[in-house]
């Protein structure tokens, strides 16, 4: 019998070697990017990037989720799927290009109506071809081109930042060219080119992606807010400054989002490809176990260290973001275990919901934001409204997808392993007489607990490896 969990651990380990380590790279460029940019422009550089994250999706109809789904599917024809994509993007483009003007009016925006076209667009098209490369079956090459894309970004960020002192333009440019430059090397060297074709284009075709596609456009824009939001709200009520640091708080927890997100990847493979297998319920409930144990481990861990990592990743005036940390860690396990379920949305086509769900998500995170950032609790709001909206839409994730699949969620560790980590998080953010000690306590019950699924998901890959 097929190793389905050999499969899956086998795709996990090489997007894992690549993602990881590009990622890795830019994680640790954040000393870098504080020490060579203020708070103010950190927070600026920030909002820029961000309000192109949510251009992306409606410049391109969300049209690269459609290409890796039915490219997945073995009757397609993969010229027709990555012609449409990549005529989408270029109309998309087009439009988006002409509200430059309009975005250089803005007085928010400062003027980077140029830039923010520019980062969308190459993102765009950068994403449609990886994607499409992803689906069909060319991991080592998706992994590869995610360092090399890293390592571009990471060249131009020394030259434009530490050589040319171009700050926030410097930090812009940087993953615009690499976006560029790299689509541009995928196109030819995997011959990615060959599957443009004019003749390819087909109105049924087209219509059957925007499909699929166009009810992830609210849905990724309500991920956004979810996500972002915050970001913009903090800025209007307490200043860029505070953006600036609530930012670099945000990038620690990165490192759960890119263990979950390696992972995530190569599930979503996985979970396409072993539908209609007999055993397949089994198989979601081993992974879901084993992978909500690895996260609530990572996101202790991070929680416990978070004053350490601020204090080796930062500049002394960044220092205060370590107490946005232990929520935001928080938020983003619940974060990984909604794009988990999600998966099962992706596997039915169901993308509807995955709208339904994620909009539920932002009008929350949009409420509380309003109601708690002016409290006393100032940023720390901004991070319970984002670990509240998360929590919420996994628990009506959990219930509903159980019309297409059913597995057991073990819903009394998940419950246990989520006060624990909500008691870590006060102890820490409160710094409570003896919190040192509570969090070590905290640690100890959240290995014990999750130990097991963990070591029963190794040895489960070892058992059908002996076969």
């Amino acid at each position: 019998m097929k190793n389905k969990y050999k499969q899956l651990l086998s795709n996990t380990a090489i997007l894992g070697i690549g993602t990881f380590s590009s990622k890795l790279l830019v994680f640790f460029m954040v000393r870098f990017y504080t020490a060579c940019l203020t708070t103010d422009e950190y927070g600026i550089a920030d909002i820029i990037t961000q309000t192109a994250n949510l251009l992306i999706p409606l410049l391109s109809l969300g049209i690269a989720e459609a290409v890796f789904r039915f490219a997945l599917e073995r009757d397609e024809d993969p010229a027709r799927v990555f012609t449409t994509g990549i005529v989408t993007v270029l109309g998309g483009g087009a439009v988006c290009a002409a509200l430059i003007p309009i975005f250089n009016s803005i007085s928010f925006f400062g003027g980077w109506g140029v830039m923010i076209w520019a980062y969308t667009f190459f993102s765009c098209l950068h994403t449609v071809c990886v994607q499409f490369m992803r689906a069909r079956g060319r991991m080592k090459q998706f992994a590869g081109y995610g360092i090399l894309s890293t390592a571009v970004t990471i060249l131009f960020n020394l030259i434009f930042l530490l050589g040319f002192d171009m700050g926030i333009t410097g930090y812009i440019l940087s993953v615009v060219l690499s976006d560029a430059l790299v689509t541009l090397l995928l196109l030819f060297t995997e011959s990615l080119w060959k599957y443009v074709r004019i003749s390819a284009l087909d109105r049924s075709k087209f219509a059957q992606l925007l499909r699929y596609s166009v009810p992830l456009i609210p849905t990724t824009v309500f991920w956004w807010v979810t996500n972002v939001a915050d970001r913009y709200m903090v800025t209007w009520m307490i200043g860029s400054d505070a953006n600036g640091l609530y930012a670099v708080a945000y990038k620690i927890p990165t490192l759960l989002i890119l263990f979950s997100g390696i992972f995530i990847e190569a599930w979503q493979f996985s979970a396409v490809t072993e539908k209609g297998d007999r055993e397949h319920a089994a198989f979601v409930e081993n992974v879901f176990d084993s992978f909500q144990a690895l996260m609530f481990i990572a996101g202790c861990l991070l929680t416990a260290f978070a004053k350490v990592a601020v204090s080796v990743m930062t500049t002394e005036s960044y220092y205060g973001a370590w107490a946005f940390i232990p929520v935001l860690s928080a938020a983003t396990i619940f974060s990984s275990l909604v794009t988990f379920m999600g998966s099962v949305y992706l596997v039915e086509k169901k993308s509807v919901l995955s709208f339904v769900t994620s909009m539920l998500g932002a009008v929350i995170n949009i409420i509380l934001n309003l109601l708690l950032i002016p409290t006393p609790l100032g940023v720390n709001g901004a991070a319970i409204a984002t670990f509240a909206s998360y929590f919420i839409v996994f628990i009506i994730r959990a219930i509903n997808t159980k019309k297409y699949i059913r597995f057991n969620m073990h819903p009394l560790k998940l419950t246990v392993n989520t006060l624990l980590a909500a008691i870590q998080a006060y102890c820490m953010v409160m710094e409570t007489p003896g919190w040192i000690f509570i969090q070590a306590a905290v640690i100890l019950l959240i290995l014990t607990i999750n130990a097991r699924p963990i070591a029963a998901g190794i040895l489960q890959v070892l058992r059908r490896r002996a076969r």
